[in-house]
Parts: C-alpha cells; sequence; structure tokens
C-alpha cells in the first residue's frame, strides 16, 4: 500500500467529487462519489503509490465528465502517471461514444497490454460493480439488469470476459476475488432462469390439462 497520502489526493478527492456532483449510481440513486471512493480505497489497500489511488478516484472522469478537455485537466493537476492510469481505464474518449459492444470488445482486447497499476484500478472498479450488482440482484432478482445498457446476457459476458482478461494477465487478491464475485453472480442468474423457465412450463402444463 501506499506508504502515505499527501495533498494531492485530498486535491483529487475534491476534485472527483466536484465532477461527478451530479452523477448517481444506476438504479439506486446514490451518489457515483461512493463508487469512486470505494474503488479507491481497494487501491489503496492493494497498491503501491498514490498516483495509483488518485488515478482510481478519477477513474471514470474522462469517460463520463468531459473526454479530451478534463483529460487535459487530470493532466495539468496531477502529472502524467495519474493521467496515462485514467486514460488506461477509459473505454471512450469521445462523444458520442462508439456502440457500446465495441467498444467494451476492445477495452477486453486491450488488457492484457495495460500497465499493472492499469490493471490494478481496472480490477478494483469491476469488483466494486460486481459486489453492487450481486447486492442488487439478491434484493430485486432480474430488475437490476434493466440498469445496464446491454442486456443481461451481454452484461454477464462483460464481466465474465474483463475477469477472464485479467486473470490471462496475472492473477492477484482483487483479481481472485472479482472472479468469486462474477461467478457468484453467474450462479444466481443460472438459478433465476432456471426457476423462470420451470414456471413457465409449469404454467403450460396447467394450460394443457384444463
Amino acid at each position: 500500500m501506499p506508504a502515505s497520502l499527501t495533498s494531492r489526493f485530498e486535491d483529487a478527492l475534491v476534485f472527483a467529487a466536484r465532477l461527478h456532483r451530479q452523477q448517481r449510481r444506476k438504479g439506486s440513486g446514490i451518489p457515483y462519489v461512493s463508487h469512486l471512493l470505494a474503488v479507491s480505497a481497494l487501491v489503496v489497500e492493494h497498491g503501491e503509490d498514490e498516483d495509483q489511488a488518485i488515478a482510481a478516484l478519477l477513474h471514470d472522469a474522462i469517460e463520463d465528465q468531459g473526454g479530451k478537455e478534463t483529460r487535459d485537466e487530470i493532466f495539468r493537476r496531477f502529472g502524467a502517471g495519474v493521467t496515462e492510469i485514467v486514460e488506461g481505464c477509459t473505454d471512450s474518449q469521445v462523444m458520442p461514444k462508439p456502440p457500446w459492444k465495441d467498444r467494451k470488445l476492445a477495452y477486453i482486447a486491450g488488457i492484457s497490454e495495460k500497465s499493472v497499476s492499469v490493471r490494478l484500478v481496472c480490477a478494483a472498479d469491476k469488483l466494486h460493480n460486481a459486489r453492487s450488482i450481486l447486492g442488487d440482484y439478491r434484493a430485486v432478482g432480474d430488475e437490476v439488469w434493466e440498469r445496464f445498457r446491454g442486456s443481461r446476457e451481454e452484461t454477464l459476458w462483460y464481466y465474465r470476459e474483463v475477469t477472464k482478461a485479467l486473470i490471462r494477465s496475472g492473477r492477484t487478491p482483487l483479481v481472485d476475488e472479482l472472479e468469486r464475485v462474477v461467478g457468484e453472480i453467474e450462479r444466481l442468474a443460472g438459478r433465476q432462469a432456471g426457476a423462470s423457465s420451470g414456471r413457465a412450463r409449469s404454467g403450460g402444463d396447467a394450460k394443457r390439462l384444463t
């Protein structure tokens, strides 16, 4: 973990909170900064330097809050190291964004070429998201998939393939935990799909019997 966090981290925390002030988590309405704080906390616990912790706070800033202009501001405020990590976590710097599937395919394909720092922040980001999905799925069931741009199948595919790509690039405690959480989501989704199919068959049998 970083030996210490300086005033740069404090500045990044305020900057991230301001950038994402109007943004909310999908479905829950929770302020988006909660996700940024959670990802940064994971990186502080598993990372090695302050640049990684700052980049975790800003990992969605370019993609969601201004593109190149925000990228240039991050470079000015926090330097090349932080900017490189944030860019590595970004699947689009242009608006409007390219189609969802195209962006995700390109992101997955590039994971093996990314630096250790980028993969660290990526794993922390996906782990916190996966934990949120798992918790929400247990609470609301299949309604959770309505929150995503991709379908249920596409969302599961994306998290599965990101996890596989991170594993191929080198296992870490964060990647191992991501694998466990994604596996649990898939198991719950499979049981839910099986239950729905069973109810549909039972309904059909009942109709044939009447």
